[in-house]
């Protein structure tokens, strides 16, 4: 074992649990006490501020500015209570990452000294640089005025020692830059657009809300033998290594007992998020080595969407505190389990919830199926466009492999709700309002000490990408990388103008002198009739399913920069412009910076691949070619008549392979750059981003073959990089 690479896997081998201080009250009593909650509002704010300001965030309305001072006056006496000396704009630029720039709460007091201030100017809007982050072309370099502005929906919070306000993100000219402001305009259209049909049901809805419940799943790997891999470190994945003779394969990993180092930094993690405020409740093992999951209570989406940002950039500084390094990225290691991000997402009313079933009454069955049809409906006609939204360069490795689903939009049902909609599109009306979606079955497994278990009416299937699991819709295929706002930015806007579409429908109908339960049910039998080909429950991994998804007209492509035409195509535009979510310009402004992030991507990969390939992998393989050649010139001096041939048969074997790999690989390196050379003078984004697709990105694969097999040629204790074996087995 090489030096370097032996020093580091001891390193990594001696690790033990870092102590964790448990605070000595329950989870309660510290619950968001990092977060400037309703409570500490009352307790720091005057009672007039307090009341317009929760008025303003209960109705969805601006604070009026006359408040802005008081509130800012009392945010920054309970910042400063709780230890903070600075604040920041918080928000979430389009490079799938947060961005703050820190400032004191300091002023000139006119005397030569300084006094603490912080104002509802500064409160209410900031000036970050616009041009510095991707914006697609809106802004040049020379117009980088760009403005942030507080979101009062989501909380402020406490991140070290600074106020952090969680802002939206506009050019100059009033696009939206980030992710949070299309966000927000796509909650408020499926709120408009939902409320309306909730009211055929309960005329006392006067908000319908979206909900998020997301699932991060995560890899941590040793600090010592993460720095040891300089692919880790500046691609996030190993872009080299042959799999190890044991990974996965046994499935003795999943819900397994948690190692005691990794679980002292769940507790760690776990009591970090409730002092911010993040609702975290399960922490398991997942399937591959040294992969675990973290997921929260469902919160609204907005807030949620808040709160994964957070636990983001939470999990990486709590890691780094137990000497271990987290990857998020969909796909580190070749060959096991890649990381989601299973966004699981619902409907609620200010009344009650929309996607539960059977309902005590004909009519809240019908509404329950009512949304759930037109989900399906929307989710058929922008099935491209939903597959673009989690779409990327490091969610391409994870997508159709093992047991992530396939890069084709589908949606299961599960075959009770299967049966309903089949009946409701072959029925009569007398049928329909009858139709319930079934009581959960019990079942006994004959045992004495075991209680009558409860079955759902649902089962789950893990290659659906978009699964109806009880009372949600688990939306699979998101990256455990993403901005969960990408893919619920067009999803909501999708379901809103579905919605507004059917209501149009309905009050058509009901205009012409149709009964309200007769006009939604024609409705209703078009739309599933027209939906169907979106819904399959078989298995998602089979050849099969991609020819019949093909046969049906589902989007079936799979080249990256061309998925994302999605976001331009005519029926995405009208969506979004429609829904008043993007405008034409904020769309095609959003591609370009796409297909520039997925070149920059690419690019970074080839950089360091050609680089550890040149200047470590063939040298370390040609010194040991060097032994090799200098056993078999020495064997044949000693041995005769043929002797020597025979018995170093083998090593001349290994010779010719390593040579050949060597070659190969230096051969394709140089393909590879001039490929990127080739490339880099494009000057269409997206003509570059498939060029970079079609010519650079296979030269990974093939150099990463032949540096694999070498792996296995050339002698251990030569091997410069730690391998799979060592990164993915915590010690």
């Amino acid at each position: 074992m090489s030096t370097l690479r032996f020093k580091v896997v001891e390193e990594a081998s001696n690790r033990k649990a870092v102590h964790v201080e448990i605070p000595s009250e329950r989870p309660a009593a510290y619950y968001a006490c990092k977060v400037f909650t309703r409570q500490k509002m009352f307790e720091y704010l005057p009672r007039e501020t307090f009341d317009s300001l929760v008025n303003a965030i209960e109705n969805k309305e601006p604070l009026p500015r006359q408040y802005a001072d008081s509130v800012a006056q009392g945010m920054k006496q309970w910042a400063i209570d709780n230890g903070a000396r600075h604040y920041t704009h918080w928000f979430q630029p389009l490079t799938e990452t947060t961005a703050e720039k820190h400032d004191g709460f300091v002023e000139h007091d006119g005397k030569g000294g300084i006094v603490e201030t912080f104002d509802g100017k500064l409160l209410v809007q900031q000036e970050p640089d616009a041009s510095s982050f991707p914006n697609g072309g809106i802004r040049n370099t020379f117009e980088a005025r760009g403005y942030s502005a507080w979101d009062i929906s989501s909380p402020v919070f406490i991140m070290d020692n600074t106020l952090c306000i969680p802002t939206v993100f506009i050019s100059y000219t009033g696009e939206s830059l980030d992710y949070k402001t299309p966000l927000l305009r796509a909650l408020a259209a499926i709120d408009k657009a939902a409320t309306g049909v909730a009211r055929y049901f309960d005329p006392r809805v006067n908000h319908v809300y979206s909900y998020l419940g997301w699932e991060q799943e995560y890899f941590l790997v040793d600090e010592a033998l993460y720095s040891a891999r300089p692919d880790l470190v500046l691609t996030g994945r190993t872009l080299m290594g042959h799999e190890s003779a044991k990974n996965q394969q046994l499935e003795d990993h999943y819900f397994g007992a948690i190692p005691s180092r990794v679980e002292a930094f769940m507790l760690d993690l776990e009591i970090e998020c409730h002092r911010l405020g993040i609702p975290a409740k399960t922490r398991h093992n997942e399937v591959a080595p040294n992969q675990f999951e973290l997921a929260p209570i469902f919160e609204e989406t907005n807030l949620a969407n808040d709160h994964n940002m957070l636990l983001m950039s939470l999990i990486n500084e709590v890691a780094r505190r137990h000497n271990f390094r987290v990857l998020l990225h969909e796909k580190p290691f070749a060959g096991i389990n890649g990381s989601g991000k299973h966004n699981n997402w619902s409907l609620g009313t200010d009344t009650g919830t929309l996607l539960v079933a059977p309902s005590k009454t004909p009519m809240g069955n019908l509404q329950f199926i009512t949304f759930v049809v037109n989900i399906m409906a929307a989710v058929h006609r922008h099935n491209g466009l939903l597959k673009a939204s989690i779409m990327s360069a490091t969610n391409a490795h994870r997508l159709g492999a093992n047991e992530a689903p396939p890069a084709i939009i589908s949606i299961f049902t599960g075959s009770k709700l299967a049966e309903i909609l089949d009946r409701i599109e072959s029925g009569d009306m007398d049928e329909m309002v009858r139709m319930v979606a079934g009581d959960k079955q019990s079942v006994s497994i004959n045992v004495a000490q075991i209680p009558e278990l409860l079955i759902d009416n649902t089962d789950r299937n893990r290659t659906s990408p978009f699964a109806f699991t009880g009372n949600r819709f688990e939306f699979r295929a998101v990256g455990s990388s993403a901005n969960c706002a990408s893919a619920m930015i067009a999803l909501n806007a999708a379901v809103a103008e579905q919605l507004t579409n059917f209501k149009q429908a309905v009050d058509s109908r009901l205009d012409s002198g149709q009964q309200l339960t007769h006009a939604i049910f024609a409705e209703l039998k078009s739309l599933i009739r027209q939906s169907r080909p979106i819904h399959f429950d078989g298995n998602g991994y089979s050849d099969e399913w991609k020819a019949e998804a093909a046969r049906r007209g589902l989007d079936c492509e799979t080249n990256v920069p061309v998925i994302f035409d999605a976001y331009l195509r005519p029926e995405s535009i009208s969506m979004f412009t429609s829904t008043g979510v993007f405008t034409e310009r904020e769309l095609m402004a959003r591609n370009e910076v796409k297909w520039e992030m997925y070149t920059k991507k690419i690019q970074i990969e080839a950089r360091v691949l050609g680089d550890l390939a040149i200047n470590h992998i063939v040298p370390v393989a040609s010194r040991y070619l060097q032994v090799l050649l200098d056993n078999v010139y020495k064997m044949q001096k000693l041995f005769k008549n043929g002797l020597g041939e025979e018995m170093t048969s083998t090593d001349r074997s290994t010779i010719q392979r390593i040579a050949h790999h060597n070659k190969t690989i230096v051969d394709e390196v140089t393909r590879m750059v001039n490929a990127r050379k080739a490339a880099n003078v494009i000057e269409n984004e997206r003509e570059k981003a498939i060029a970079y697709h079609d010519t650079v990105a296979p030269c990974l694969e093939t150099i990463r073959h032949h540096i694999d097999k070498l792996e296995l040629l050339v002698d251990n204790e030569m091997w410069p990089l730690p391998k799979y074996r060592e990164l993915l087995f915590i010690r």
